[in-house]
C-alpha cells in the first residue's frame, strides 16, 4: 500500500539527507561539501580539495545540518538538548515531590540538578567529575530561566552561527560555556544555565565590532556594551536573583578572546573547512560523552 504523500515526502527526504552521507542516492552531479566545487556522478573523492564524498566528517556534518533545519543547526540542536533536559529536572522535581503551584517559575529541585550535571565545584575538584562543565550549560532553575536564556540565545545564536558556520560555532560555545563555570567553580558558585555561553556570543559580536568598521558597528557595539553593563548591574543590585556574574564574566572574556583569534567568516578554503569540521565533531563527542557520565554518575551519593 502506498504512503500518505507527507510521509513519502518524509521517507525521500531522509533518504536524501542520511543518503548523502554515505555517497548514496540519486546518482546526479553533486557539491562537494567541503569546498563547494562540482564533482561528477561517479567521483568518490573532491578534485579540488581531495574531501571523500562517500563518508567523512564534511558528509555527515551536511547530513546533520539538513536534518536540523539548515538555517541554523546547531541552534535548534542545542535548543532543543535545554528544552528536553529541562523536561528532565520537572520529572526529577515531581518525584521529589517538590512541584506544585508557581514553583516551576523559579525553583528546581537541588538533588535533582545535581544529578543531572550541575557545577559544584568539590565534585569538579576533588571528584574529577569534568563532565559537570558541559551538562551544566544545559540546566536552568526554572521555568524564567530557562525561557529568559533561550530567548536571548535565539537572537543571538543564528546570527553568530552564520558568521563563523555550524561546525565551528558549536565548538566556541562549547568552549565558552566550560571556560565561564571554571571561572563560577574557582569562585565557589553552584552554578548552571546557558547565560554564560551566551555571554560568550555576546564577546564574540563586540570582537567583531572592533575588527570591522563603519558607523553600523560603532553602534552596534555601543548597545552590546551597554547590555553587557545592565546584565552585571542587575547581578550586584538583586544578588536574590542567583544570578552567576562570574560565570558570566568567564564566559565574555572567553567570547571576546576567540572573536580575536577566530577569522569573522565561515571556512573558505579545504583544508580550513575540513579543521572546522573536526573541531565542530570534537566538541559534539565530548558533549555526548559528557552527557554518557552524568548518566553514569547519576546514581552516585549526593555530598
Amino acid at each position: 500500500m502506498a504512503l500518505p504523500y507527507r510521509w513519502q515526502y518524509r521517507v525521500d527526504r531522509w533518504k536524501k539527507i542520511f543518503g548523502g552521507m554515505f555517497g548514496g542516492g540519486e546518482k546526479r552531479p553533486q557539491l562537494c561539501p567541503a569546498c563547494g566545487s562540482l564533482v561528477g556522478i561517479n567521483a568518490t573523492r573532491c578534485h579540488q580539495c581531495g574531501a571523500n564524498l562517500r563518508f567523512g566528517l564534511a558528509a555527515w556534518s551536511k547530513g546533520l545540518a539538513e536534518f536540523f533545519g539548515g538555517h541554523a543547526p546547531v541552534t535548534v540542536a542545542i535548543l532543543i538538548a535545554n528544552i528536553v533536559m529541562f523536561a528532565a529536572e520537572l520529572m526529577g522535581t515531581m518525584q521529589a515531590g517538590q512541584f506544585g503551584g508557581l514553583s516551576i517559575l523559579w525553583g528546581m529541585n537541588g538533588e535533582t540538578l545535581y544529578r543531572l550535571g550541575a557545577c559544584f565545584p568539590p565534585s569538579l575538584f576533588q571528584g574529577n567529575e569534568w563532565y559537570r562543565l558541559i551538562t551544566a550549560m544545559y540546566l536552568h532553575g526554572g521555568l524564567i530561566h530557562i525561557g529568559f536564556n533561550m530567548m536571548v540565545f535565539l537572537d543571538l545564536g543564528p546570527i553568530v552561527e552564520e558568521v563563523y558556520g555550524s561546525a565551528r560555532y558549536l565548538f566556541l560555545y562549547t568552549l565558552m560555556g566550560a571556560v565561564s563555570f571554571v571561572v563560577s567553580a574557582l569562585a565557589g558558585h553552584f552554578s548552571l544555565g546557558a547565560s554564560g555561553a551566551i555571554l560568550g556570543l555576546v564577546g564574540l559580536l563586540i570582537a567583531i565590532t572592533t575588527r570591522r568598521g563603519g558607523e553600523y558597528m560603532r553602534e552596534l557595539r555601543s548597545r552590546l556594551i551597554s547590555w553587557v553593563v545592565t546584565i552585571f548591574a542587575i547581578g550586584l543590585l538583586f544578588s536574590g536573583m542567583r544570578t552567576d556574574n562570574w560565570a558570566h564574566a568567564g564566559g565574555l572574556a572567553a567570547g571576546f578572546a576567540l572573536g580575536k583569534l577566530f577569522a569573522d567568516r565561515t571556512p573558505m578554503s579545504g583544508p580550513e573547512t575540513t579543521r572546522a569540521y573536526a573541531l565542530g565533531w570534537v566538541a559534539g563527542l565530548v558533549t555526548l560523552a559528557c552527557f554518557a557520565l552524568m548518566v553514569v554518575h547519576y546514581r552516585d551519593a549526593v555530598p
